[in-house]
């Protein structure tokens, strides 16, 4: 080994020193794929009480302001619909954890340090503001925003936290806000564009994070 390159890989070291201090690196791909999968499982769910129900999804336009046009908490927390999204949410974050807990103690990094938590602060900004805005759609039966809104609150979500995990993880939230986007034109069929936004991207992310990090183990 040339003095060059010993030079060349003491610079590696310092750099990968670097990311590991300023970034949350043990994201795994099968939290990804998992996440993806438990999405594509809810939605199809979700999908059958929709099919059942035969509801008319209501747009923007048919917002009121009087009391008839709103609903409260408690009918709200006992929509099936809000159910199967909590059943979801809870079954993909666990799974999700439990990779990225298995690949930082193949990393040997903490799970939880000053880079998960600027992690985690940059995630819950833009989701808490999103989900007061679908909260309120909820509230006035705007239910055909809701699908447009949780991607795209989702997307700027992955995007504002992306500078503190892997870099990659940008084309996620890119790829959110275009699917949320493309379905504020296609209000009604909110369920496919879940299934799109929260199933299959986060396979294939997923995949690729797992093929470009973690296949050699």
């Amino acid at each position: 080994m040339t003095e060059q390159d010993h030079h060349l890989d003491t610079l590696h070291d310092i750099k990968q020193i670097m990311e590991r201090s300023s970034r949350f690196i043990s994201l795994s791909g099968l939290s990804g794929i998992a996440a993806g999968s438990c999405a594509l499982v809810g939605a199809w769910f979700a999908y059958g009480v929709i099919a059942n129900s035969r509801v008319e999804v209501k747009s923007i336009r048919s917002i009121g302001t009087s009391p008839e046009h709103s609903i409260s908490i408690s009918d709200w927390m006992g929509n099936q619909l809000v159910q199967i999204a909590l059943l979801t949410f809870i079954a993909a974050f666990t799974l999700s954890f439990i990779f990225t807990y298995i690949r930082s103690r193949k990393t040997n990094t903490p799970i939880w340090g000053h880079s998960s938590r600027r992690l985690l602060i940059n995630v819950m900004i833009p989701m808490l503001a999103g989900g007061i805005y679908l909260f309120k759609l909820i509230e006035n039966q705007a239910f055909g925003l809701i699908a447009p809104g949780s991607l795209i609150f989702y997307g700027l979500a992955v995007l504002n936290a992306s500078k503190y995990t892997l870099p990659e993880t940008r084309y996620l939230g890119y790829a959110e806000m275009l699917v949320g986007i493309i379905s504020l034109w296609c209000i009604g069929y909110g369920i496919y564009f879940w299934a799109i936004g929260f199933g299959v991207l986060h396979i294939v992310y997923g995949i690729l994070m797992w093929w470009k990090y973690e296949r050699n183990g």
